[in-house]
């Protein structure tokens, strides 16, 4: 079985580096010609230069994929998931303190031999293109606050898990999910008013006139938000984005600094018309309630799978090692099994996407903002836009821009004298 699964995962690992490659190809192919409707935004010059940041991210993306595909052989297939499962039990014998040390430490080992990665696409290749206005200082703050938030709560975590497991030895994986569930709410409640603060800061829209725009489309939309702010995103990187946080009455809408100096006031209503196109049309609850779905079924079969004698011999390990080290070879296999469900994901992503794009249109009545909004953020952040479609089919959540703003201009040309309405099939 060891052998089955070493050779499953080579096969995945060889078909994801082949789309990799094919994307790459394509890019080659195709990037050397301007799409239509991005004349103005995009020259000759900076096509170049998006093709150029496309092929060094990814050639930095295949060399971090290598390492931990390496690291992941040796821990999983080489037996090092023994020692170290030998090594916490000498730390400590407490099922619940020796569960934390179990995923704390691997944890934090994971991170710290990522970093050589994260900053070489931080300080070399971000710097490189114009995109980095992160300074050392600001990179040492974000990772110490973020690995002492993210130990705290991987503790309490492991902590209530564990004491469930006890308290309910055949009952804890439907516990376990109820309480996942609550905590991944809480977590959204929390999120803007704790959490996000530490990391940048909030403060009204400044530019004179935006607020009111916003508040006069949400008012269209029939939806109240709490908050209209911007973010000291330049702080790090010039790249851009918006986006909604929060659920209920907690719910704001946040737009980078960076967005508002790149786009007009139509531009980036008709982006946040889009994200509100996501809530009217239930995207959000949508996609809880499927994950939520797949959180049961996925606990109901873990309980059974980690009450399985033969699961550590699928590695070849002894059936003794210890409830931690089970979960390790469970979430190995799992993302084997469900690698066949990326494009699916990836698909049904996509249709909201189109979903939340008509809204918009309908909303606002001029799909052109957005498609230039759109063109205009695919410039700036140089993104790839001549992904090769079998790749983004896999990976993408967003159906390819150039795709996107084809769709959105058709949709603002008149039919017979009147707007065109029809979506895409």
């Amino acid at each position: 079985m060891k052998l089955t699964l070493f050779t499953l995962f080579a096969a995945i690992t060889a078909f994801t580096y082949w789309l990799r490659y094919i994307n790459l190809q394509h890019l080659k192919l195709h990037g050397s010609v301007v799409p239509e409707g991005f004349d103005g935004a995009i020259d000759a010059e900076k096509l170049r230069k998006s093709s150029a940041y496309t092929f060094a991210s990814s050639r930095l993306g295949l060399w971090d994929s290598l390492f931990d595909n390496a690291l992941l052989l040796i821990f999983l297939f080489g037996g090092l998931i023994a020692a170290y499962d030998s090594f916490i039990r000498l730390l400590s014998s407490a099922p619940i303190l020796s569960a934390i040390l179990f995923f704390l430490l691997m944890t934090w080992a994971s991170t710290l031999l990522g970093i050589p990665f994260d900053l070489y696409s931080t300080f070399r290749i971000e710097a490189q293109f114009g995109f980095n206005t992160t300074t050392a200082r600001i990179w040492i703050t974000d990772f110490i606050k973020s690995q002492a938030i993210g130990a705290v709560l991987l503790s309490f975590l492991i902590t209530v898990v564990f004491w469930l497991i006890n308290w309910s030895p055949q009952q804890w994986w439907l516990w376990m999910w109820g309480f996942m569930a609550l905590f991944s709410l809480f977590m959204m409640f929390i999120s803007p008013y704790v959490i996000e603060p530490l990391f940048n800061k909030y403060e009204p829209v400044t530019e004179p006139g935006l607020e009111d725009d916003i508040r006069v489309m949400m008012e269209k939309a029939g939806l109240k938000v709490g908050k209209v702010l911007q973010m000291d995103a330049s702080k790090r990187s010039r790249h851009s984005n918006a986006y909604f946080t929060g659920i209920g009455k907690v719910k704001r809408i946040v737009l980078y600094d960076t967005l508002i100096k790149q786009m007009s006031h139509a531009e980036i209503v008709a982006v946040l018309a889009h994200e509100i196109g996501h809530w009217k049309k239930g995207h959000i609850w949508k996609r809880l309630l499927w994950a939520e779905l797949m959180a049961l079924a996925g606990s109901w079969l873990g309980f059974k799978l980690l009450a399985w004698p033969g699961l550590p011999g699928m590695l070849g390990l002894s059936a003794d090692i210890s409830l931690p080290a089970k979960m390790v070879v469970l979430g190995f296999v799992a993302s084997l099994a469900l690698f066949p469900l990326g494009p699916f994901s990836a698909w049904r992503s996509r249709c909201h996407e189109w979903e939340a794009d008509r809204y918009a249109t309908d909303l606002t009545g001029k799909p052109e903002d957005l498609a230039s909004a759109l063109v205009k953020m695919s410039a700036e952040n140089l993104s790839n836009l001549f992904p090769h479609p079998l790749y983004a089919g896999f990976y993408y959540s967003h159906p390819p821009v150039v795709e996107r703003a084809r769709t959105l201009k058709e949709w603002s040309r008149p039919k017979n004298g009147a707007g065109n309405n029809s979506a895409p099939s």
